[in-house]
């Protein structure tokens, strides 16, 4: 059974998603592909949720400074071939970035980037699974469902010494 909750961040406010295997989405206000509000579950309260309270509590957390790694159940829906580049997601570290070919390299083959770039554009847990710590081959920031603003706000967050994205690499 799905459920969600609503709350504010930095970046506006957030939606988490929990079923009963644990957390299956973020979603930003205006998330690309975001389900309609009926998809999304019931609306309980955080507290209501120990999944939802546990997302909303290491969010605080990541965007106080505080926090570098999530340790969430994941439970998002998708493909095989998805998990994979979502599983390859969640091994950048805080911080670093990576391009989608780097990515494609990771699972084996250099020459899936674009399938890698779908499959990352499909993530549907932001921020937690860190979709943002992609970028194109010549380190420009290039595609995010969230906004690239919003991607450029949690790079910097991530590495406030980062001016720019040409010194990604």
């Amino acid at each position: 059974m799905l459920k969600h909750t609503v709350f504010d961040s930095p970046l506006g406010p957030l939606t988490a998603v929990a079923n009963d295997d644990g957390l299956a989405a973020v979603y930003m206000a205006e998330h690309k592909r975001r389900p309609d509000w009926a998809d999304l579950g019931e609306r309980v309260a955080v507290e209501d949720s120990p999944v939802l309270a546990a997302t909303v509590a290491q969010l605080g957390e990541y965007f106080a400074g505080t926090r570098t790694e999530f340790s969430l159940p994941l439970a998002p829906a998708g493909n095989p071939f998805q998990h994979r580049v979502w599983a390859a997601l969640r091994e950048i570290p805080y911080g670093e970035l990576r391009s989608y070919g780097d990515l494609a390299a990771m699972l084996g083959d250099r020459s899936m980037a674009q399938a890698v770039g779908a499959a990352n554009g499909r993530n549907p847990i932001s921020i937690i699974v860190p979709c943002h710590r992609v970028v194109g081959a010549d380190g420009s920031l290039v595609g995010y469902a969230g906004g690239l603003d919003r991607k450029q706000f949690l790079l910097e967050l991530e590495n406030p010494q980062r001016t720019h994205t040409e010194a990604l690499f």
